[in-house]
């Protein structure tokens, strides 16, 4: 059986950082890394809902609104994938820049917090949303891999 293009990458180098995964004809997989694989640092479910919750509702009112398919955890709880269709990778990685910056200086309630609107609203709080932004968004503005290639 042919293995998926995210299991041929050796997750013992990986770092934080901002990743092109996969294209797929015009669409590109974006790797948002915000922890290192297989080091005991994982995001809990209210992590990742959080910046989910946020991240998702502020990529998409950008200017690439149209362009986004999907934002959405990892299963292995160190980072997140975002899909993204005919937008150059530094453009989105500026637009994600920027999505970090206004969660972090988000004021009032997590986008969706309620009942008629998400499945789990109780386990939202945009306080670790800020956390976890303010760090990875730290880790991209030291990022020098402008081609946002996987370590080899």
């Amino acid at each position: 059986m042919d293995r998926i293009t995210s299991f041929t990458i050796n997750h013992d180098v990986l770092m934080p950082g901002f990743y092109i995964s996969r294209k797929d004809g015009d669409i590109t997989t974006y790797d948002l890394r915000t922890r290192r694989p297989n080091k005991g640092d994982y995001m809990n479910n209210a992590d990742m809902h959080s910046v989910e919750h946020m991240f998702a509702t502020y990529i998409r009112n950008s200017e690439i609104a149209n362009s986004v398919i999907y934002f959405g955890p990892m299963g292995c709880q160190t980072g997140f994938y975002l899909l993204v269709k005919d937008v150059t990778p530094k453009k989105v990685f500026e637009i994600t820049k920027d999505v970090l910056r206004k969660i972090i200086a988000h004021e009032g309630e997590v986008f969706g917090a309620s009942a008629a609107e998400c499945g789990h609203y109780e386990n939202l709080d945009l306080g670790i949303a800020k956390e976890e932004c303010k760090t990875y968004l730290a880790v991209l503005e030291a990022q020098t891999n402008t081609e946002f290639t996987y370590p080899e």
